[in-house]
């Protein structure tokens, strides 16, 4: 496990079904994760089942972002796209709606930068982010994360279509905390 003041990664567990259910079927969320329809509960625990399979084998990992203060689920933050031969991965975060605003985010980030250096031995970490999303604009700028690049009309809305921002954290050396923490 993962800890800071603020918050601890964690990898999944069978009983964060009832969380994973309320976060996947949050249609705010939709738009940023490419889902287009709800997650039934069935899906879920299929999923959970192979929750722990091998990063290298599934490319992917999703760890729990908890509260440390009482340890209850408030997000999740997925490495995905994981390249062996180029050491990189995509990083996305999802925090529930009661629970943004809260600086969770920003210290899960921070937090796991380090464990994406020193263990999984990722060069660079990169993340693609709505244009419109001010918030998580903020909070990748925040962790360190340099803007790379616009993809125009890359994002489909049910208003239209929208660019997306392109960051990326290149990991060379130990990452440090940019809040402090």
């Amino acid at each position: 496990m993962l800890r800071c003041p603020l918050v601890s990664l964690r990898a999944l567990e069978k009983s964060d079904l009832d969380f994973l259910y309320q976060l996947e079927n949050d249609p705010v969320i939709w738009g940023v994760s490419d889902t287009l329809a709800p997650v039934s509960r069935y899906m879920l625990r299929r999923y959970l089942d192979h929750a722990a399979a091998d990063w290298h084998e599934v490319r992917q990992l999703r760890l729990v972002i908890c509260a440390t203060a009482d340890e209850r689920p408030i997000g999740t933050l997925d490495f995905f796209n994981y390249d062996p031969l180029h050491q990189r991965a995509g990083v996305g975060i999802t925090i529930l709606a009661a629970e943004r605003r809260q600086g969770f985010a920003l210290a899960a980030l921070e937090l796991v930068l380090d464990y994406a250096y020193h263990t999984l031995r990722l060069h660079q970490l990169y993340c693609t982010v709505s244009a419109h999303n001010v918030a998580s604009l903020r909070l990748f700028r925040a962790a360190g994360f340099r803007r790379v690049g616009v993809r125009r009309d890359w994002l489909r809305t049910p208003t239209g279509w929208e660019d997306a921002v392109e960051f990326q954290q290149v990991l060379t050396a130990p990452a440090a905390s940019v809040s402090g923490m």
